[in-house]
Parts: C-alpha cells; structure tokens; sequence
C-alpha cells in the first residue's frame, strides 16, 4: 500500500488553457478568466461553464466520460477565446485602426447585424472540419494507395502506420510553422505560465510569481498531449481495423470508418492521459512522454507579468475566489437592479471612470 502511495501524483482537478492575453482556470466549483488588459490591468471574470458531466452522472464512466470532456473543452474553450479578445481591448484597438468598410462589408454588417460573429463562426467552423477530414483522413488514405501502387499491394500491412506517421507529421508542421507568429507565441507563453501554476499548486506552494516561476512547464494532463495521444492511439485502432477487416481496401469505406471511430480514439486517449497524470510508474512515463515533448512548442517560458495573470485566475476558482473578480456577482445583481429602477424613471447617466468602461 505504501509503495503504491508514492507512486501517486500529486493530483487536483483544475486544468486550465490559454487565451489571448490571458487564461483560463477550471476549478471544482467554478471557471474563471484573467485577462491583461491594453491599460495594464488584470480583469478577471467567472466563466458561465455548466458541465454535462455534472448534471449527469453517467457521463462520468471511465471512456465516455473521455468524449464528453473533449466536447465541453471545445466548446467552452471557444467561448473563454471570445471572450478574452473582449476583456482584452485588443479588439477596440484593431477597430480604431481599421480603414473605411468597403461596401460589401457594410452590406455584410447591415445583413446579419448581431449575428454577424455568430455566422462567421459557423462558416470558419465548417471549413475547418473540411480542412481537417481531408488533410487527416483523405490525404494520408490516398498517398498511401498511390505508393502502394507504385510498390505492390506487400506493403499493405504498413497502411495505418503510414498514414497515422503522416497525421502526426502534419499536426506537428502545422503547431511549428504558427508557433513563429508573434501572437501565437504570447499565448504559448501563457500557456507556459498556466503549467507552472498549476505545478505550484499541486506543489502545496504558495502562489507567488517566484514560486511558480521554479516550477516545470511541462505537464501530463495538457491538451497538447491529448491530441497527440490521440493520433497515437489511433495508429493503434487502425492498425486492428486493417487487420481484422477488408475495409482498408476502398478508400470510400475505410476513411468514413476511421471517422466513426474518433469517439473511440477519444475515450481511449482520455484515460490514457488521466493515467499519465494521476500516476508515475514506467508505463505512464511512456505514455506521456510524446506529449511532454511535443509541450516543448505548445509552451514557452512565461515573463512574470504573465505568471501574475495565471495566478490570479487560479485563486479565483479556489475557495473565496470571488475576492479576486473584477467585478463581483453582487455587483451585477445590484447593476441589475439599477438597471430596472432605470428603466422606470429615467435619469441621467452617472460619469463611467476608464477601469469601469474596460471592464463593460
């Protein structure tokens, strides 16, 4: 018993990803924002995050629990992005450089109005999809059967290596060649700064910019090692598919089966990470050492005013964490009721300093 209590990690529930100037934190309880503001200051909100996983029980059972958690952290990663390019001022900025609209732009805005972000999301969603299944399903399929028709048909055995090789050789191309843009890799440094304080904490540490500074960057539960777990488990799952079954020999019924089996590859992949991340034994370590390598791109070394963001955010999601908001929950019940007292005798409008325009 002993010896298997020092194998355990030590281990929480709090993850985190990266924003735009910011991060964001999920704790037990709650989600929280923080993001540097263009004026210097730290804003920091909650995060309206219901999870499924909470609200039903039998989501929680080891593999589907997996395809449950990577749709919510799609989707409320999403949402947390949006709305960190809001807190951030960024976007006030881009709009005060921006030129006259053309006339298409302006048809575009007086078309959809409000929903025009709504329906841009959409389309972009869309064509990445299309982007996605043709580059990592499609492409590697018909490489393979080109080669393999220049060769023979005795290298068929090697086909969900060949194309699982290629995927991984894609995914990486593609994290190397925008990991040189100048925006991409603040976020990678907050991505970094996210990391280290979530190793203080699990450190019992106290939460200070010198001690999250010590602290590794690279850690087991990280969505980056996820995704390339993913694409490694999948080598695996074809590898069976095309030994079991003659599927690999049409490309219309081989590709739409691998696609149907992503869910699978995802549960899979889940548990291996939650694995790696709960545990330190030989097995775990190989398990993870894909994706602690591959956090050598995904994450740089944060600067201190960045590491200050990433503790904010996690105090907030800790016990009393309201404390650290820029704008309390009763705050905005008391907005509310101003704004209903407003509405039935109208008065004028009270001066707004510039820290409360930032954070509206």
């Amino acid at each position: 018993m002993a010896k298997e209590k020092r194998k355990k990690k030590p281990y929480t529930s709090i993850g985190g990803q990266a924003l735009i100037e910011g991060i964001m934190m999920r704790g037990p309880g709650h989600s929280s924002i923080s993001v540097r503001h263009t004026n210097g200051e730290i804003i920091t909100e909650y995060l309206e995050a219901a999870s499924l996983r909470d609200r039903h029980p039998i989501l929680k059972i080891p593999l589907l629990r997996g395809v449950v958690a990577f749709i919510e952290s799609l989707m409320v990663g999403f949402k947390a992005l949006t709305k960190s390019m809001e807190l951030s001022g960024l976007a006030d900025l881009e709009e005060d450089d921006e030129e006259e609209p053309s006339k298409f732009e302006t048809w575009i805005t007086n078309t959809f109005g409000d929903k025009l972000f709504s329906v841009l999301t959409v389309i972009a969603t869309v064509l990445a999809v299309i982007l996605g299944v043709g580059l990592f399903f499609f492409v590697p399929s018909l490489l393979f059967n080109g080669l393999q028709s220049l060769v023979g048909a005795d290298i068929s055995g090697w086909r969900a290596l060949f194309e699982g090789v290629l995927k991984i050789v894609i995914f990486l191309t593609y994290v190397i060649l925008i990991s040189q843009m100048k925006e991409i890799r603040r976020v990678f440094e907050y991505h970094g700064a996210e990391h280290k304080t979530i190793f203080c904490f699990e450190a019992n540490e106290e939460l200070t910019v010198e001690n999250v500074r010590k602290q590794r960057r690279f850690h087991p539960r990280c969505g980056t090692s996820f995704l390339l777990t993913m694409l490694l488990v999948g080598i695996l799952v074809s590898y069976i598919l095309a030994a079991t079954t003659t599927l690999d020999d049409n490309i219309w019924l081989w590709t739409p089966m691998k696609i149907l089996l992503v869910p699978v590859i995802m549960a899979l992949g889940f548990e291996c990470i939650k694995l790696a991340g709960k545990y330190d034994n030989l097995f775990t370590r190989i398990i993870a050492a894909p994706g602690l390598w591959m956090q050598r791109i995904t994450t740089k070394e944060p600067h201190d005013d960045q590491i200050e963001v990433a503790i904010t955010a996690l105090k907030a999601v800790l016990p009393g964490g309201e404390a650290y908001l820029t704008k309390k929950p009763e705050e905005d019940a008391a907005s509310k009721e101003d704004a209903s007292a407003l509405k039935e005798e109208p008065a004028p409008q009270a001066p707004v300093s510039p820290q409360e325009e930032a954070v509206q």
